[in-house]
């Protein structure tokens, strides 16, 4: 450590504040207080003289302090050494000079594909008008924001249609064990899953928005870079909580840079891959699958794009098995060539002969290409089986014990060439071979639109919904990282692929989306795969009519099964769908009054200088008036929340309250407390 180092590490360390319990500096809190002109740091620096000749400029009598110069210092020197940091920090992973992990803003949501932009998209007769909005929230703004919901509008889907929603069903451990459709802002809804599915899920698949360009709309002003940084970190931070450990992160997303309607698009890729390097750590990293999304090119960038990336990431990269996939017909595995050191096996009678049924081996070495196989004894063939003991001389890749049990399972015998071999067992056929990261068969963006397409019975080339991924890409990734009843959750969910093959694999799901499309193509292609009980015309019995598209086939897929679907309880959230889908002045001003009677409004709103200056307001653009509106109200009560469940102003039913305390179990709990309390 240098002399400089050791003086400013001394004086900093005079504020208790800036030292943990070790005596060691909080590197982010002093950053932290740098970028807010901490007093307190500020005197620290000035009172010795080397600080402050390095950090502060005097100009005309007066030090100004060179926020920046300390910061890169902070993060620079011994602080940080590794080069991974200094390149991370060179490359621009930061917001007006300060790095994202050191950033507490909340991006409320993105840009959704699928939907129109009042202030910059054109031709919004082809696209669906849903409606948007996002902010940035700084942390001093946050208070409320990040507690559970209230959730309403529950239903129940079966083959028997539409049913109310009676009870939330948990399995014997107390887990829920509902499949789940959610509408509502996802940040919010994944904060609301804490409480019941922290380290419960076993695989998240995302399919956020990319930020090229080429999401079918065009940007405005505000959708940066940097916001889509806030706005993908936000959501992986808790998205990680809620894995098992051992648990794994698929994240796909476009690396190119499309030109489109004006727009350079940012391919995300490289940031994202740093982003999810800093929330889950290097070692975790397991790795980039390159993905054939189409036959046909795009021309709109310089390189024509065919390839979509998918970054994959655990919690704990030494709980993960082999990411294998689908049936082989080798159905063999060699219990030799382990290392170099050669071992004695004593082995039982009656393992099987591959070839001839009554033969004689006679001891000694036996080679093949790969191998070779030295018989201590002579091995007796009679009917196909081995008739004696025999000892075996051979490079093995398993232990005695394993063998054993091998021979126990009768999965062990002997080639015609005179080697040892075993059978896979069930298991390991149905894993089959392990991926690789070139993905060129798993299926096509076009098969996925005709997939829809064939699904809701759309005849002419309109596409149900602009980018769907193919089921059989969603097949493979669960299928080589899950097993049947694994958690599974999707928080883009959008046209519902990943919902759709998690219930034809048996496995439980959880989707969250926020726009309008949820009910009318999320909700009714999963009620296609589940099906409806009918009685076809001239048969006496009902059967299940069911989707039989996709993946059907291949997994064999008759229909059943059940999910539940339910929504955020809105409040202020309201208020902004209303003030985005007003077409006029003079019903922004009709909200205006409901939101003064019903609504939150940020506290620092003046409501009568509002109304004193509304003549003013009135000579403002659409568009102004509508930022204004939205910017008054308070963004913590989007949605109703949970400790206001009983609040007579919210009128939550009493059907939401059952259920909604249900889902987040609150009756055990206050069972427990009131016995507590008796005790």
């Amino acid at each position: 450590m240098n002399k400089f180092h050791e003086v400013l590490t001394e004086q900093l360390s005079r504020e208790s504040n800036f030292i943990n319990d070790n005596g060691d500096l909080k590197k982010f809190i002093i950053i932290d207080a740098a970028y807010n002109i901490n007093t307190r740091l500020i005197e620290l620096l000035i009172e010795v003289d080397e600080i402050k000749n390095k950090f502060f400029t005097e100009i005309k009598g007066h030090w100004v302090f060179d926020i920046n110069l300390f910061v890169q210092y902070m993060e620079n020197k011994n602080f940080l050494k590794d080069s991974y940091t200094r390149y991370k920090n060179k490359i621009g992973l930061n917001i007006n000079g300060k790095f994202l992990n050191q950033r507490n803003e909340v991006s409320l949501v993105w840009p959704f594909k699928d939907c129109v932009l009042e202030g910059g998209q054109t031709k919004e007769d082809q696209k669906r008008p849903e409606i948007f909005f996002n902010e940035l929230l700084a942390q001093e703004e946050i208070d409320q924001l990040f507690e559970p919901k209230v959730l309403t509008n529950w239903k129940r889907y079966t083959t028997d249609g539409e049913e109310k929603v009676k009870e939330i069903k948990r399995n014997k451990y107390g887990v829920i064990t509902e499949n789940l459709i959610i509408k509502g802002n996802n940040l919010l809804a994944l904060h609301s899953l804490k409480k019941e599915f922290t380290g419960k899920v076993k695989l998240i698949y995302l399919d956020p928005p990319y930020n090229t360009g080429g999401d079918g709309f065009n940007y405005n002003d505000s959708f940066t870079h940097s916001s889509w940084l806030t706005f993908i970190k936000n959501r992986l931070e808790i998205a990680k909580e809620l894995l098992i450990d051992g648990g794994l992160i698929f994240v796909q997303i476009d690396s190119s840079r499309n030109s489109k309607n004006g727009r350079i698009g940012s391919p995300e890729l490289p940031y994202l891959h740093i982003i999810m390097d800093d929330l889950f750590g290097r070692k975790n990293y397991i790795g980039h699958l390159h993905w054939k999304k189409k036959k046909q090119p795009s021309f709109l960038s310089k390189i024509a794009g065919i390839m979509e990336s998918i970054l994959i990431y655990s919690n704990n990269e030494s709980n993960v098995d082999k990411l294998q996939l689908g049936t082989t017909s080798d159905s063999t595995t060699r219990v030799d060539n382990a290392d170099n050191k050669y071992s004695i096996q004593i082995l039982k009678s009656g393992i099987r002969f591959m070839g001839l049924t009554d033969t004689v081996i006679k001891k000694g070495a036996y080679k093949n290409k790969t191998m070779t196989t030295e018989f201590l004894d002579d091995v007796v063939i009679k009917d196909g089986r081995v008739s004696n003991q025999i000892r075996v001389k051979a490079k093995f890749r398993t232990s005695q014990k394993e063998i054993t049990k091998f021979c126990d399972l009768d999965l062990i015998y002997i080639t015609e060439r005179n080697s040892l071999r075993r059978f896979k067992t069930d298991e390991e056929k149905a894993k089959g071979k392990t991926i690789t990261d070139l993905l060129l068969d798993w299926g096509q963006n076009q098969d996925a639109t005709n997939e829809l397409r064939k699904l809701f019975n759309v005849t002419d080339d309109s596409k149900p919904f602009d980018t769907p991924k193919p089921e059989l890409l969603l097949h493979n990734l669960i299928q080589c990282s899950t097993s049947e009843n694994d958690i599974i959750l999707d928080f883009f969910s959008g046209s519902g692929t990943t919902q759709a093959v998690s219930h034809k694999l048996q496995r439980q799901y959880i989707g969250i989306e926020q726009l309008d499309y949820i009910n009318t193509i999320l909700v009714e292609r999963l009620k296609k795969v589940i099906g409806i009980n009918k009685k076809p015309k001239g048969e006496l019995l009902e059967k299940i009519i069911y989707d039989e598209g996709g993946i059907s086939k291949a997994v064999n897929w008759q229909g059943g099964g059940d999910f539940v679907y339910c929504e955020l309880k809105k409040y202020n959230q309201t208020f902004i769908e209303q003030i985005e889908e007003a077409k006029d002045s003079k019903k922004l001003l009709k909200i205006w009054e409901e939101m003064k009677e019903h609504s939150f409004i940020n506290y620092n709103v003046d409501i009568k200088k509002q109304d004193d200056e509304i003549e003013d307001f009135k000579e403002l653009t659409l568009q102004q008036q509508k930022d204004i509106l939205l910017q008054i109200l308070n963004k913590n009560q989007l949605y109703v929340n949970l400790s206001s469940i009983d609040d007579e102003d919210f009128k939550v039913s009493d059907e939401d309250k059952k259920l909604t305390k249900e889902f987040y179990d609150i009756k055990a709990e206050e069972n427990s407390e009131q016995l507590k309390a008796e005790i």
